[in-house]
């Protein structure tokens, strides 16, 4: 039994999506429906996939199947394709599993040649048809074979200009003729030779375009965006043409069925009279609002509206969808759930379960965690007092602020280095790696389905689409607005909410927190098991979390308070002493400091737990520069200075040199460095509870103090460092004469650690998994080394499929963290475990913590109501 191949829009319905792609699944269950859809049949990603894996090579049964399909098609619209007085034309148009807008490929008006253009105007509009072939032969020989556009859009701008055309729809019947000998001319001397006129065989070439375009670069960086498996393949949809461009009774438009910026259920879409689809979604005319169409087309416009609310009612998400009228009969060419900003997703989710469209649960995995993320991104200050430049269409919000650049090539490269703004005439799916590192986008033409403000709304980009007073110079890289021109170091700053663009940089606001977010973070909270605390070092930070919805701090990183200016001096004479007197005293300085700092962060956390790591960090951190106090002491030497000061420096130099580690992170670092000087971890528990003892007396409550043990690597470190912690904390608690509970637990960040789990568990209350460590040591990969150089590669290659130190490696850190957790509980069945680097708020690494049973993960602050979401998310989809 051979594998089937192609499907008649009959034979398949929603459920088919992966088969049939998510256009081809949407017109078949629009047709099962009754909605007016064209005549059409699909070819499986499964055959694009087969494809690839064979070079290229199509499968055997695969033209046969699509001439047999064909026939069928002929045979129900009683049209033939290539046949003179009654054609067939076809749209070839791809259709991903997941939706990629504008990344792949199309073809329009297949099957118009020499020999049929006299057929396609018997209907009595000789200029639809010679305006049909005209774009046919620039789409074919673009997308087929591979002509560069500018060929045939110098020509047409050459045309428009002799014959003082403004738009394209001022050509005449004889102007179009003369430009389709143009451009056949043109496509010729591109190919070195005559293009096939054969109807099938470009119907074959173009179905493999289709295929190819699935590896295109656009389509390959979308996917690395947006997380989507490079092995689906793409499906390809051949419909019969229906056509917008016959006069001023035909129209092609595109509409969401709630406004896709804001969320709101209100009519959002655009259209234009006599034109085809791509016309609207690629910015080349800027289109009419859809109200304005129940003036010029009632009829088609009511079923529209009608057609619109039943499939959101079906699908029970707000929809993007794409209609033509051919002489005011309206068809549906697609529709899909729509692209949608943060902000309007959770608006649209809040609205439905009001409407009692959907569930709570459902609303949850409606929305992408990341699309919390964009929400937590701040905005333009309202009270910057400064008037706009110039005024676009609002097409994605947001602020961007950034240096101009006037290319994706360039944007992506400068992207990585500094804050960019992308500036083009209007932007092409081949922008995408461009948009993908810019703060923001803006454009000369296009609305506000175009491309460039469907994908940035998809990213959560801002973008300003359609500012008509401005003008692009590509070649000088120049913008100029009004009487000023701006350049490539010029910065501007977008308002993507309002459309407005300004000179400089804006003051920005933190974001403000609405209503629809705490909504649906507080379903999460009724779904997840999880608990989620923040990563904090300070009050500051901690308050936030604890305002984002944090139940505690994760992770405090007693370090991060030792590098302040007025507190390096007293933590360099710690490191440097060469007595435990000296020592002692550098400590007796330090002390109060950390107390003050933990006061701080307990007073905004009182009522919960709150993890304060020991001294972690390699030594070099706070020590000089080996070079620079090489250098200090040479200039000191040379310029005569007192003979005591250079011989301080130079002991300090000694010193430097004596405790310089080739690989300090996995040096004297974390419990190595309290194994060799007790005093530290001592000294630190002191601070941690005298501040726990002072803040309940204040405050009358305190933190559940959990003192956690860095780097252990062996039972014995940790079973010494806790004796210490303990004798201390103790002592301390006896002399203050009151009572406070606490734990001490272990960072589970070394291999050794993971495997021998069940051991350390003896000696802790709770284990830690510090991932970042733990990745770079199970992995072997030094992460400040390969982030900027092979891992990136890798990525793109494929080698592996995420960059580790964002998402956690499943297989291979994942698996340690599980064994972790399974033999530390092993000895101790109720031991909590937890996560505190940064994979804390990555959804996809809390999914995977989900499943392997940790009591909570922690994460940045800003990141707390994102994983607080995710958390919830792993619950519904392990239900």
């Amino acid at each position: 039994m051979h594998t089937e191949y192609v499907y008649d829009l009959a034979d398949g319905d929603a459920t088919m999506r992966n088969l049939l792609g998510g256009k081809g699944a949407g017109v078949a269950e629009m047709a099962r429906l009754g909605v007016p859809v064209p005549d059409a049949f699909t070819v499986t990603t499964t055959a694009c996939v087969e494809t690839m894996n064979r070079g290229g090579e199509w499968p055997e049964n695969l033209w046969p199947e699509v001439e047999q399909a064909l026939q069928r098609l002929e045979e129900r619209t009683g049209l033939g394709l290539g046949d003179p007085e009654k054609p067939l034309l076809l749209a070839i148009r791809s259709g991903a599993v997941q939706s990629m807008p504008g990344m792949m490929d199309t073809v329009l008006n297949l099957g118009v040649s020499d020999d049929t253009v006299a057929g396609l105007a018997a209907g009595g509009d000789e200029r639809f048809a010679w305006d049909s072939y005209r774009r046919f032969i620039q789409m074919y020989g673009e997308v087929v074979e591979g002509i560069e556009p500018h060929v045939y859009e110098d020509a047409l701008t050459k045309i428009k200009a002799d014959k003082n055309a403004k738009e394209d729809t001022d050509l005449t019947t004889e102007d179009l003729k003369e430009l389709v000998a143009t451009f056949k001319k043109l496509s010729n001397e591109a190919l070195g030779g005559e293009w096939t006129s054969d109807p099938k065989q470009q119907l074959k070439r173009a179905i493999n375009a289709v295929f190819d375009s699935w590896q295109n670069p656009r389509a390959e960086v979308y996917r690395k965006a947006n997380n989507i498996p490079a092995d689906l393949g793409t499906a390809v949809n051949v419909m019969q043409m229906v056509f917008g461009n016959r006069g001023e009774t035909s129209a092609t438009g595109v509409l969401f069925t709630r406004n896709p910026s804001t969320g709101v259920k209100e009519l959002y879409g655009e259209f234009l009279v006599n034109a085809q689809g791509e016309d609207v979604v690629a910015g080349i005319r800027t289109p009419r609002n859809l109200e304005e169409m129940e003036q010029v087309l009632p009829e088609a416009y009511a079923q529209l509206i009608d057609t619109m609310n039943a499939m959101e009612r079906h699908y029970k998400d707000m929809q993007d969808m794409e209609f033509t009228i051919e002489n005011e009969k309206l068809y549906l060419l697609q529709t899909r759930n729509g692209k949608r900003t943060a902000a309007a997703a959770l608006k649209v989710a809040n609205d439905m379960v009001e409407e009692g469209i959907i569930t709570k649960e459902e609303a949850l995995q409606r929305i992408e965690p990341a699309q919390l993320d964009q929400l937590l991104h701040p905005a333009i200050d309202p009270a910057h007092g400064q008037s706009p430049i110039a005024k676009g269409l609002p097409a994605s919000p947001g602020a961007a602020v950034g240096k101009l650049c006037f290319d994706a090539d360039t944007a992506a490269v400068r992207g990585d280095e500094e804050p960019v703004v992308l500036v083009r005439f209007e932007t092409t799916p081949d922008d995408i790696a461009g948009v993908i590192k810019a703060q923001g986008v803006l454009t000369a033409h296009g609305g506000m389905t175009s491309h460039a403000a469907v994908v940035a709304r998809g990213m959560g980009k801002p973008c300003v689409a359609g500012a008509h007073e401005i003008r692009i110079n590509p070649a000088e890289k120049t913008v100029t607005i009004g009487d000023k021109t701006y350049g490539e170091d010029d910065v501007l700053t977008l308002d993507g909410s309002t459309g407005e663009v300004y000179a400089g940089s804006l003051p920005l606001v933190p974001p403000q927190i609405n209503d629809d977010f705490q909504h649906i973070v507080q379903w999460a909270d009724e779904v997840r098991r999880l608990g989620v605390r923040a990563n904090a070092d300070n009050k500051v930070d901690a308050e936030k979390a604890r305002e984002l919805g944090a139940q505690g701090i994760g992770l405090c990183r007693t370090e991060h308070m030792f590098m302040a200016e007025d507190r390096l001096p007293a933590v360099r004479e710690m490191i440097l002493a060469e007595t435990d007197e000296q020592r002692a005293a550098a400590l007796e300085k330090i002390l109060p400091m950390q107390q003050q700092d933990f006061e701080g962060i307990f007073e905004a956390m009182a009522g919960l737990p709150v993890t304060v790591r020991l001294l972690d960090p390699p030594l070099h951190e706070f020590l000089p520069d080996l070079v620079e106090q090489s250098l200090k002491v040479q200039r000191l030497e040379l310029t005569g200075a007192n003979a005591d000061e250079i011989e301080a420096e130079k002991h300090i130099l000694e010193q430097v040199k004596g405790l310089h580690e080739q690989n300090p992170m996995l040096g004297t670092r974390g419990c190595r460095l309290g194994m060799l000087y007790p005093a530290i971890p001592e000294m630190q528990t002191r601070a941690i509870i005298r501040a726990a003892l002072a803040v309940r007396e204040r405050q009358g409550e305190t933190v559940d103090v959990e003192i956690m043990i860095p780097l252990v690597a062996y039972a014995e470190e940790l079973k010494r460092q806790r004796a210490i912690v303990v004798a201390t904390a103790d002592e301390e608690i006896a002399d203050s004469g009151q009572d406070l509970d606490y734990t001490v637990g272990t960072m589970i960040e070394l291999p050794r650690a993971a495997v021998t789990a069940n051991q350390i568990a003896e000696h802790a209350d709770f284990f830690s998994f510090g991932t970042n460590d733990l990745t770079q040591t199970g992995i072997g990969i030094s992460r400040d080394d390969a982030e900027g150089g092979f891992l990136g590669q890798y990525v793109i290659d494929e080698v592996m499929p995420r960059n580790p130190f964002e998402s956690v490696d499943r297989d291979g850190v994942g698996e340690l963290v599980r064994m972790g957790v399974e033999k530390g509980r092993s000895v101790k069945d109720k031991l909590k475990t937890g996560v505190c680097g940064e994979h804390g708020g990555d959804p996809e690494s809390i999914e995977l913590f989900h499943e392997i049973g940790l009591d909570y993960v922690s994460c940045s602050p800003f990141r707390v109501p994102i994983a607080r979401f995710a958390a919830a998310q792993a619950v519904l989809k392990n239900k």
